[in-house]
This record gives structure tokens, sequence and C-alpha cells, in this order.
């Protein structure tokens, strides 16, 4: 049996700074904008590629904005989401490597697969982590 996580949702403060973060910085894809009702809100987006989605909103996520960290995404090569990502507007960190001493800054030689990341957090503080994958096998 296959279990396959489809959805994640992102308690926000303000829905529309927030979708503006997610669509037009991060270009996640807005799958749909529904109200319900005048208390319930649901925005679902999804990031290029991804076979999840994120959804934000009112009315239906029971945490504090900001409570969620270590969402992470993957890409093949760090160092160009990351430019993408700070041409964008992201205030994101440089490319880092997890290596035996800890977390350090990545150099220009560094094998990245698996270990480069960088890390960027939306305007609620829900905290981010770009992980470089490059062959899944």
């Amino acid at each position: 049996m296959n279990w396959t996580l489809e959805l994640v949702s992102i308690p926000v403060t303000d829905v529309e700074r927030a979708k503006q973060f997610y669509a037009e910085l991060l270009g996640f894809v807005v799958d749909h904008d529904t109200t319900v009702s005048e208390q319930t809100r649901i925005v679902q987006l999804t990031p290029p590629g991804s076979g999840c989605s994120i959804c934000i909103g009112t009315g239906f996520v029971d945490m504090a904005p900001g409570a969620l960290r270590g969402l992470q995404l993957v890409v093949r090569d760090i160092r160009a989401a990351r430019a993408e990502l700070s041409g964008r507007g992201v205030d994101v960190s440089e490319v880092m490597v997890f290596a035996a001493e800890g977390l350090r800054p990545a150099a220009a030689d560094d094998a990245l697969n698996n270990v480069g990341f960088c890390f960027f957090s939306d305007p609620d503080g829900t905290g981010w982590a770009v992980q470089q994958i490059d062959n899944r096998g």
C-alpha cells in the first residue's frame, strides 16, 4: 500500500501576504483559492514539480503562525536554487553543508549531494530548508 503525503497546512496571520510570498516570491502554483464562508478560506499552492501541496487560509488550522519548522524542498542544484530565491527577493541563507564538524558554509569545491542546504522563512516565521539531492537512484 502506498501512503502519499499530499498536503501540509501552514498557519498564517495574513492570507494575502502569505499567498503573495508563496506564489510570487517562491513561484508556487495557486491550485485554488476558495472562500467557504466568512470564517473559512482555503488557498492551496503547489511547488513546481511537487506531488505535495501546502494549504494556507483561515478557519481550519489550530496552530500558531510560524510554529512549523523543518519543511523541506528538494532540488538538483542548490546553488542555482539559492540564486533563484535570492533573485526573487527571498531572504535566504548562503549555501551550507552538513559536515562532520556540523553545519558550515559551503566551499566552492564541496560535493553538495544530500548535504547541501539553504534556509529561509515565510513572513510568519515558518522555517523552510532546501536540500540538494542530485541523484535519487
